[in-house]
């Protein structure tokens, strides 16, 4: 890994986890054994949301391993592409870069086929390979629940978080995903851990189950900033989302959209939160600025390259409809 030049600024927003290629069909509404066109986009869930803070002017960087393969190369481009620093990132060798499918059925139902066997390069970073600074002085520092899944990854997460120090903005996706793990009372120990080095948390109502034992939007709310969370958001899905914090809480309604494609929406949310929180908004407007911003994705076929602007999710807000398309 290469370190950063102490003498620049800071990382806007700093990720680590998941790294992939996604493979998703051309083909809306069709079965995965008849789908005869793929279309190839980068994927993982720490990296959509680099390239999401990215669309929103931040400067950005993934911790992450790709194979030592053409998909690995693809990754590196594709990152730089989308203006995310790739310095963190680094080859595996014997382990390919993973690739993720999908089924499309709109409006809510995305099957995902995730090839991460034995075990994926992501899951392969280690604490002496991570640079203590760059963790320390990232404006956001962003983690996913996925990456506590296996060892070392997971070793190397708490090490991070021991840099960091429960700086401000060190941010915790719930992102659980039950294929990742042997059972999900092993994700609910790894999580409480987890949850006393954090300031956000940000989950679905299935996701808080996992964390902390509660599905309804305010016991969860109360259960994350129990905790010592500052910043707790429970995304409530056709129900809006809601944010709290010690001071009080919102919840802010859905976005209306006809959707195509479900996945990625939540990083496009995670990235516009990011946007928000580093310009000092308040909650509600941050709230609704996100959910548009994951609509927006919600009503595109890919996750990365579809990331929206900040000037596309203004047009939205404004219109108070989709005026955005792909």
């Amino acid at each position: 890994m290469t370190a950063v030049d102490s003498a620049a600024p800071p990382f806007d927003v700093l990720t680590i986890g998941r790294v992939g290629v996604d493979l998703y069909p051309m083909d809306i509404g069709v079965p995965l054994p008849q789908v005869q066109t793929f279309g190839k986009f980068l994927g993982g869930s720490a990296t959509n949301v680099a390239v999401a803070a990215a669309r929103h002017g931040l400067r950005t960087a993934v911790i992450t391993r790709t194979g030592a393969d053409p998909f690995g190369e693809y990754v590196h481009q594709a990152l730089r592409g989308f203006g995310v620093d790739d310095r963190f990132v680094s080859p595996v060798e014997g382990l390919p870069t993973p690739v993720t499918f999908c089924e499309i059925f709109p409006p809510d139902d995305f099957p995902l086929y995730f090839y991460r066997k034995p075990t994926a390069p992501d899951l392969q970073i280690h604490p002496d390979e991570l640079d203590a600074a760059a963790i320390r002085h990232a404006r956001i520092y962003w983690s996913t629940v996925t990456g506590l899944s296996e060892e070392p990854s997971r070793a190397a997460h708490f090490a991070a978080w021991e840099h960091r120090g429960r700086r401000p903005l060190t941010v915790l996706d719930l992102d659980y995903r039950p294929m990742f793990w042997a059972e999900p009372e092993q994700a609910r120990v790894q999580v409480a851990a987890a949850l006393g080095h954090v300031t956000v948390a940000i989950g679905n109502q299935q996701e808080c189950e996992i964390a902390v034992g509660e599905t309804d939007p305010d016991r969860a709310a109360d259960a994350l900033l129990e905790r010592g969370v500052e910043l707790a958001i429970v995304k409530r899905g056709p129900d809006g989302v809601l944010g709290a914090t010690a001071d009080g809480r919102v919840t802010v309604p859905p976005f209306p959209v006809e959707v195509v494609n479900g996945l990625g929406a939540g990083d496009a949310f995670g990235g516009a939160i990011c946007a928000g929180l580093l310009q000092g908004w308040e909650l509600e407007p941050m709230l609704r600025f996100a959910n548009v911003a994951g609509a927006i994705v919600a009503a595109r076929l890919e996750c990365s390259s579809a990331m929206p602007t900040t000037d596309e999710v203004e047009q939205c807000l404004t219109a108070g409809s989709m005026v955005v398309s792909r």
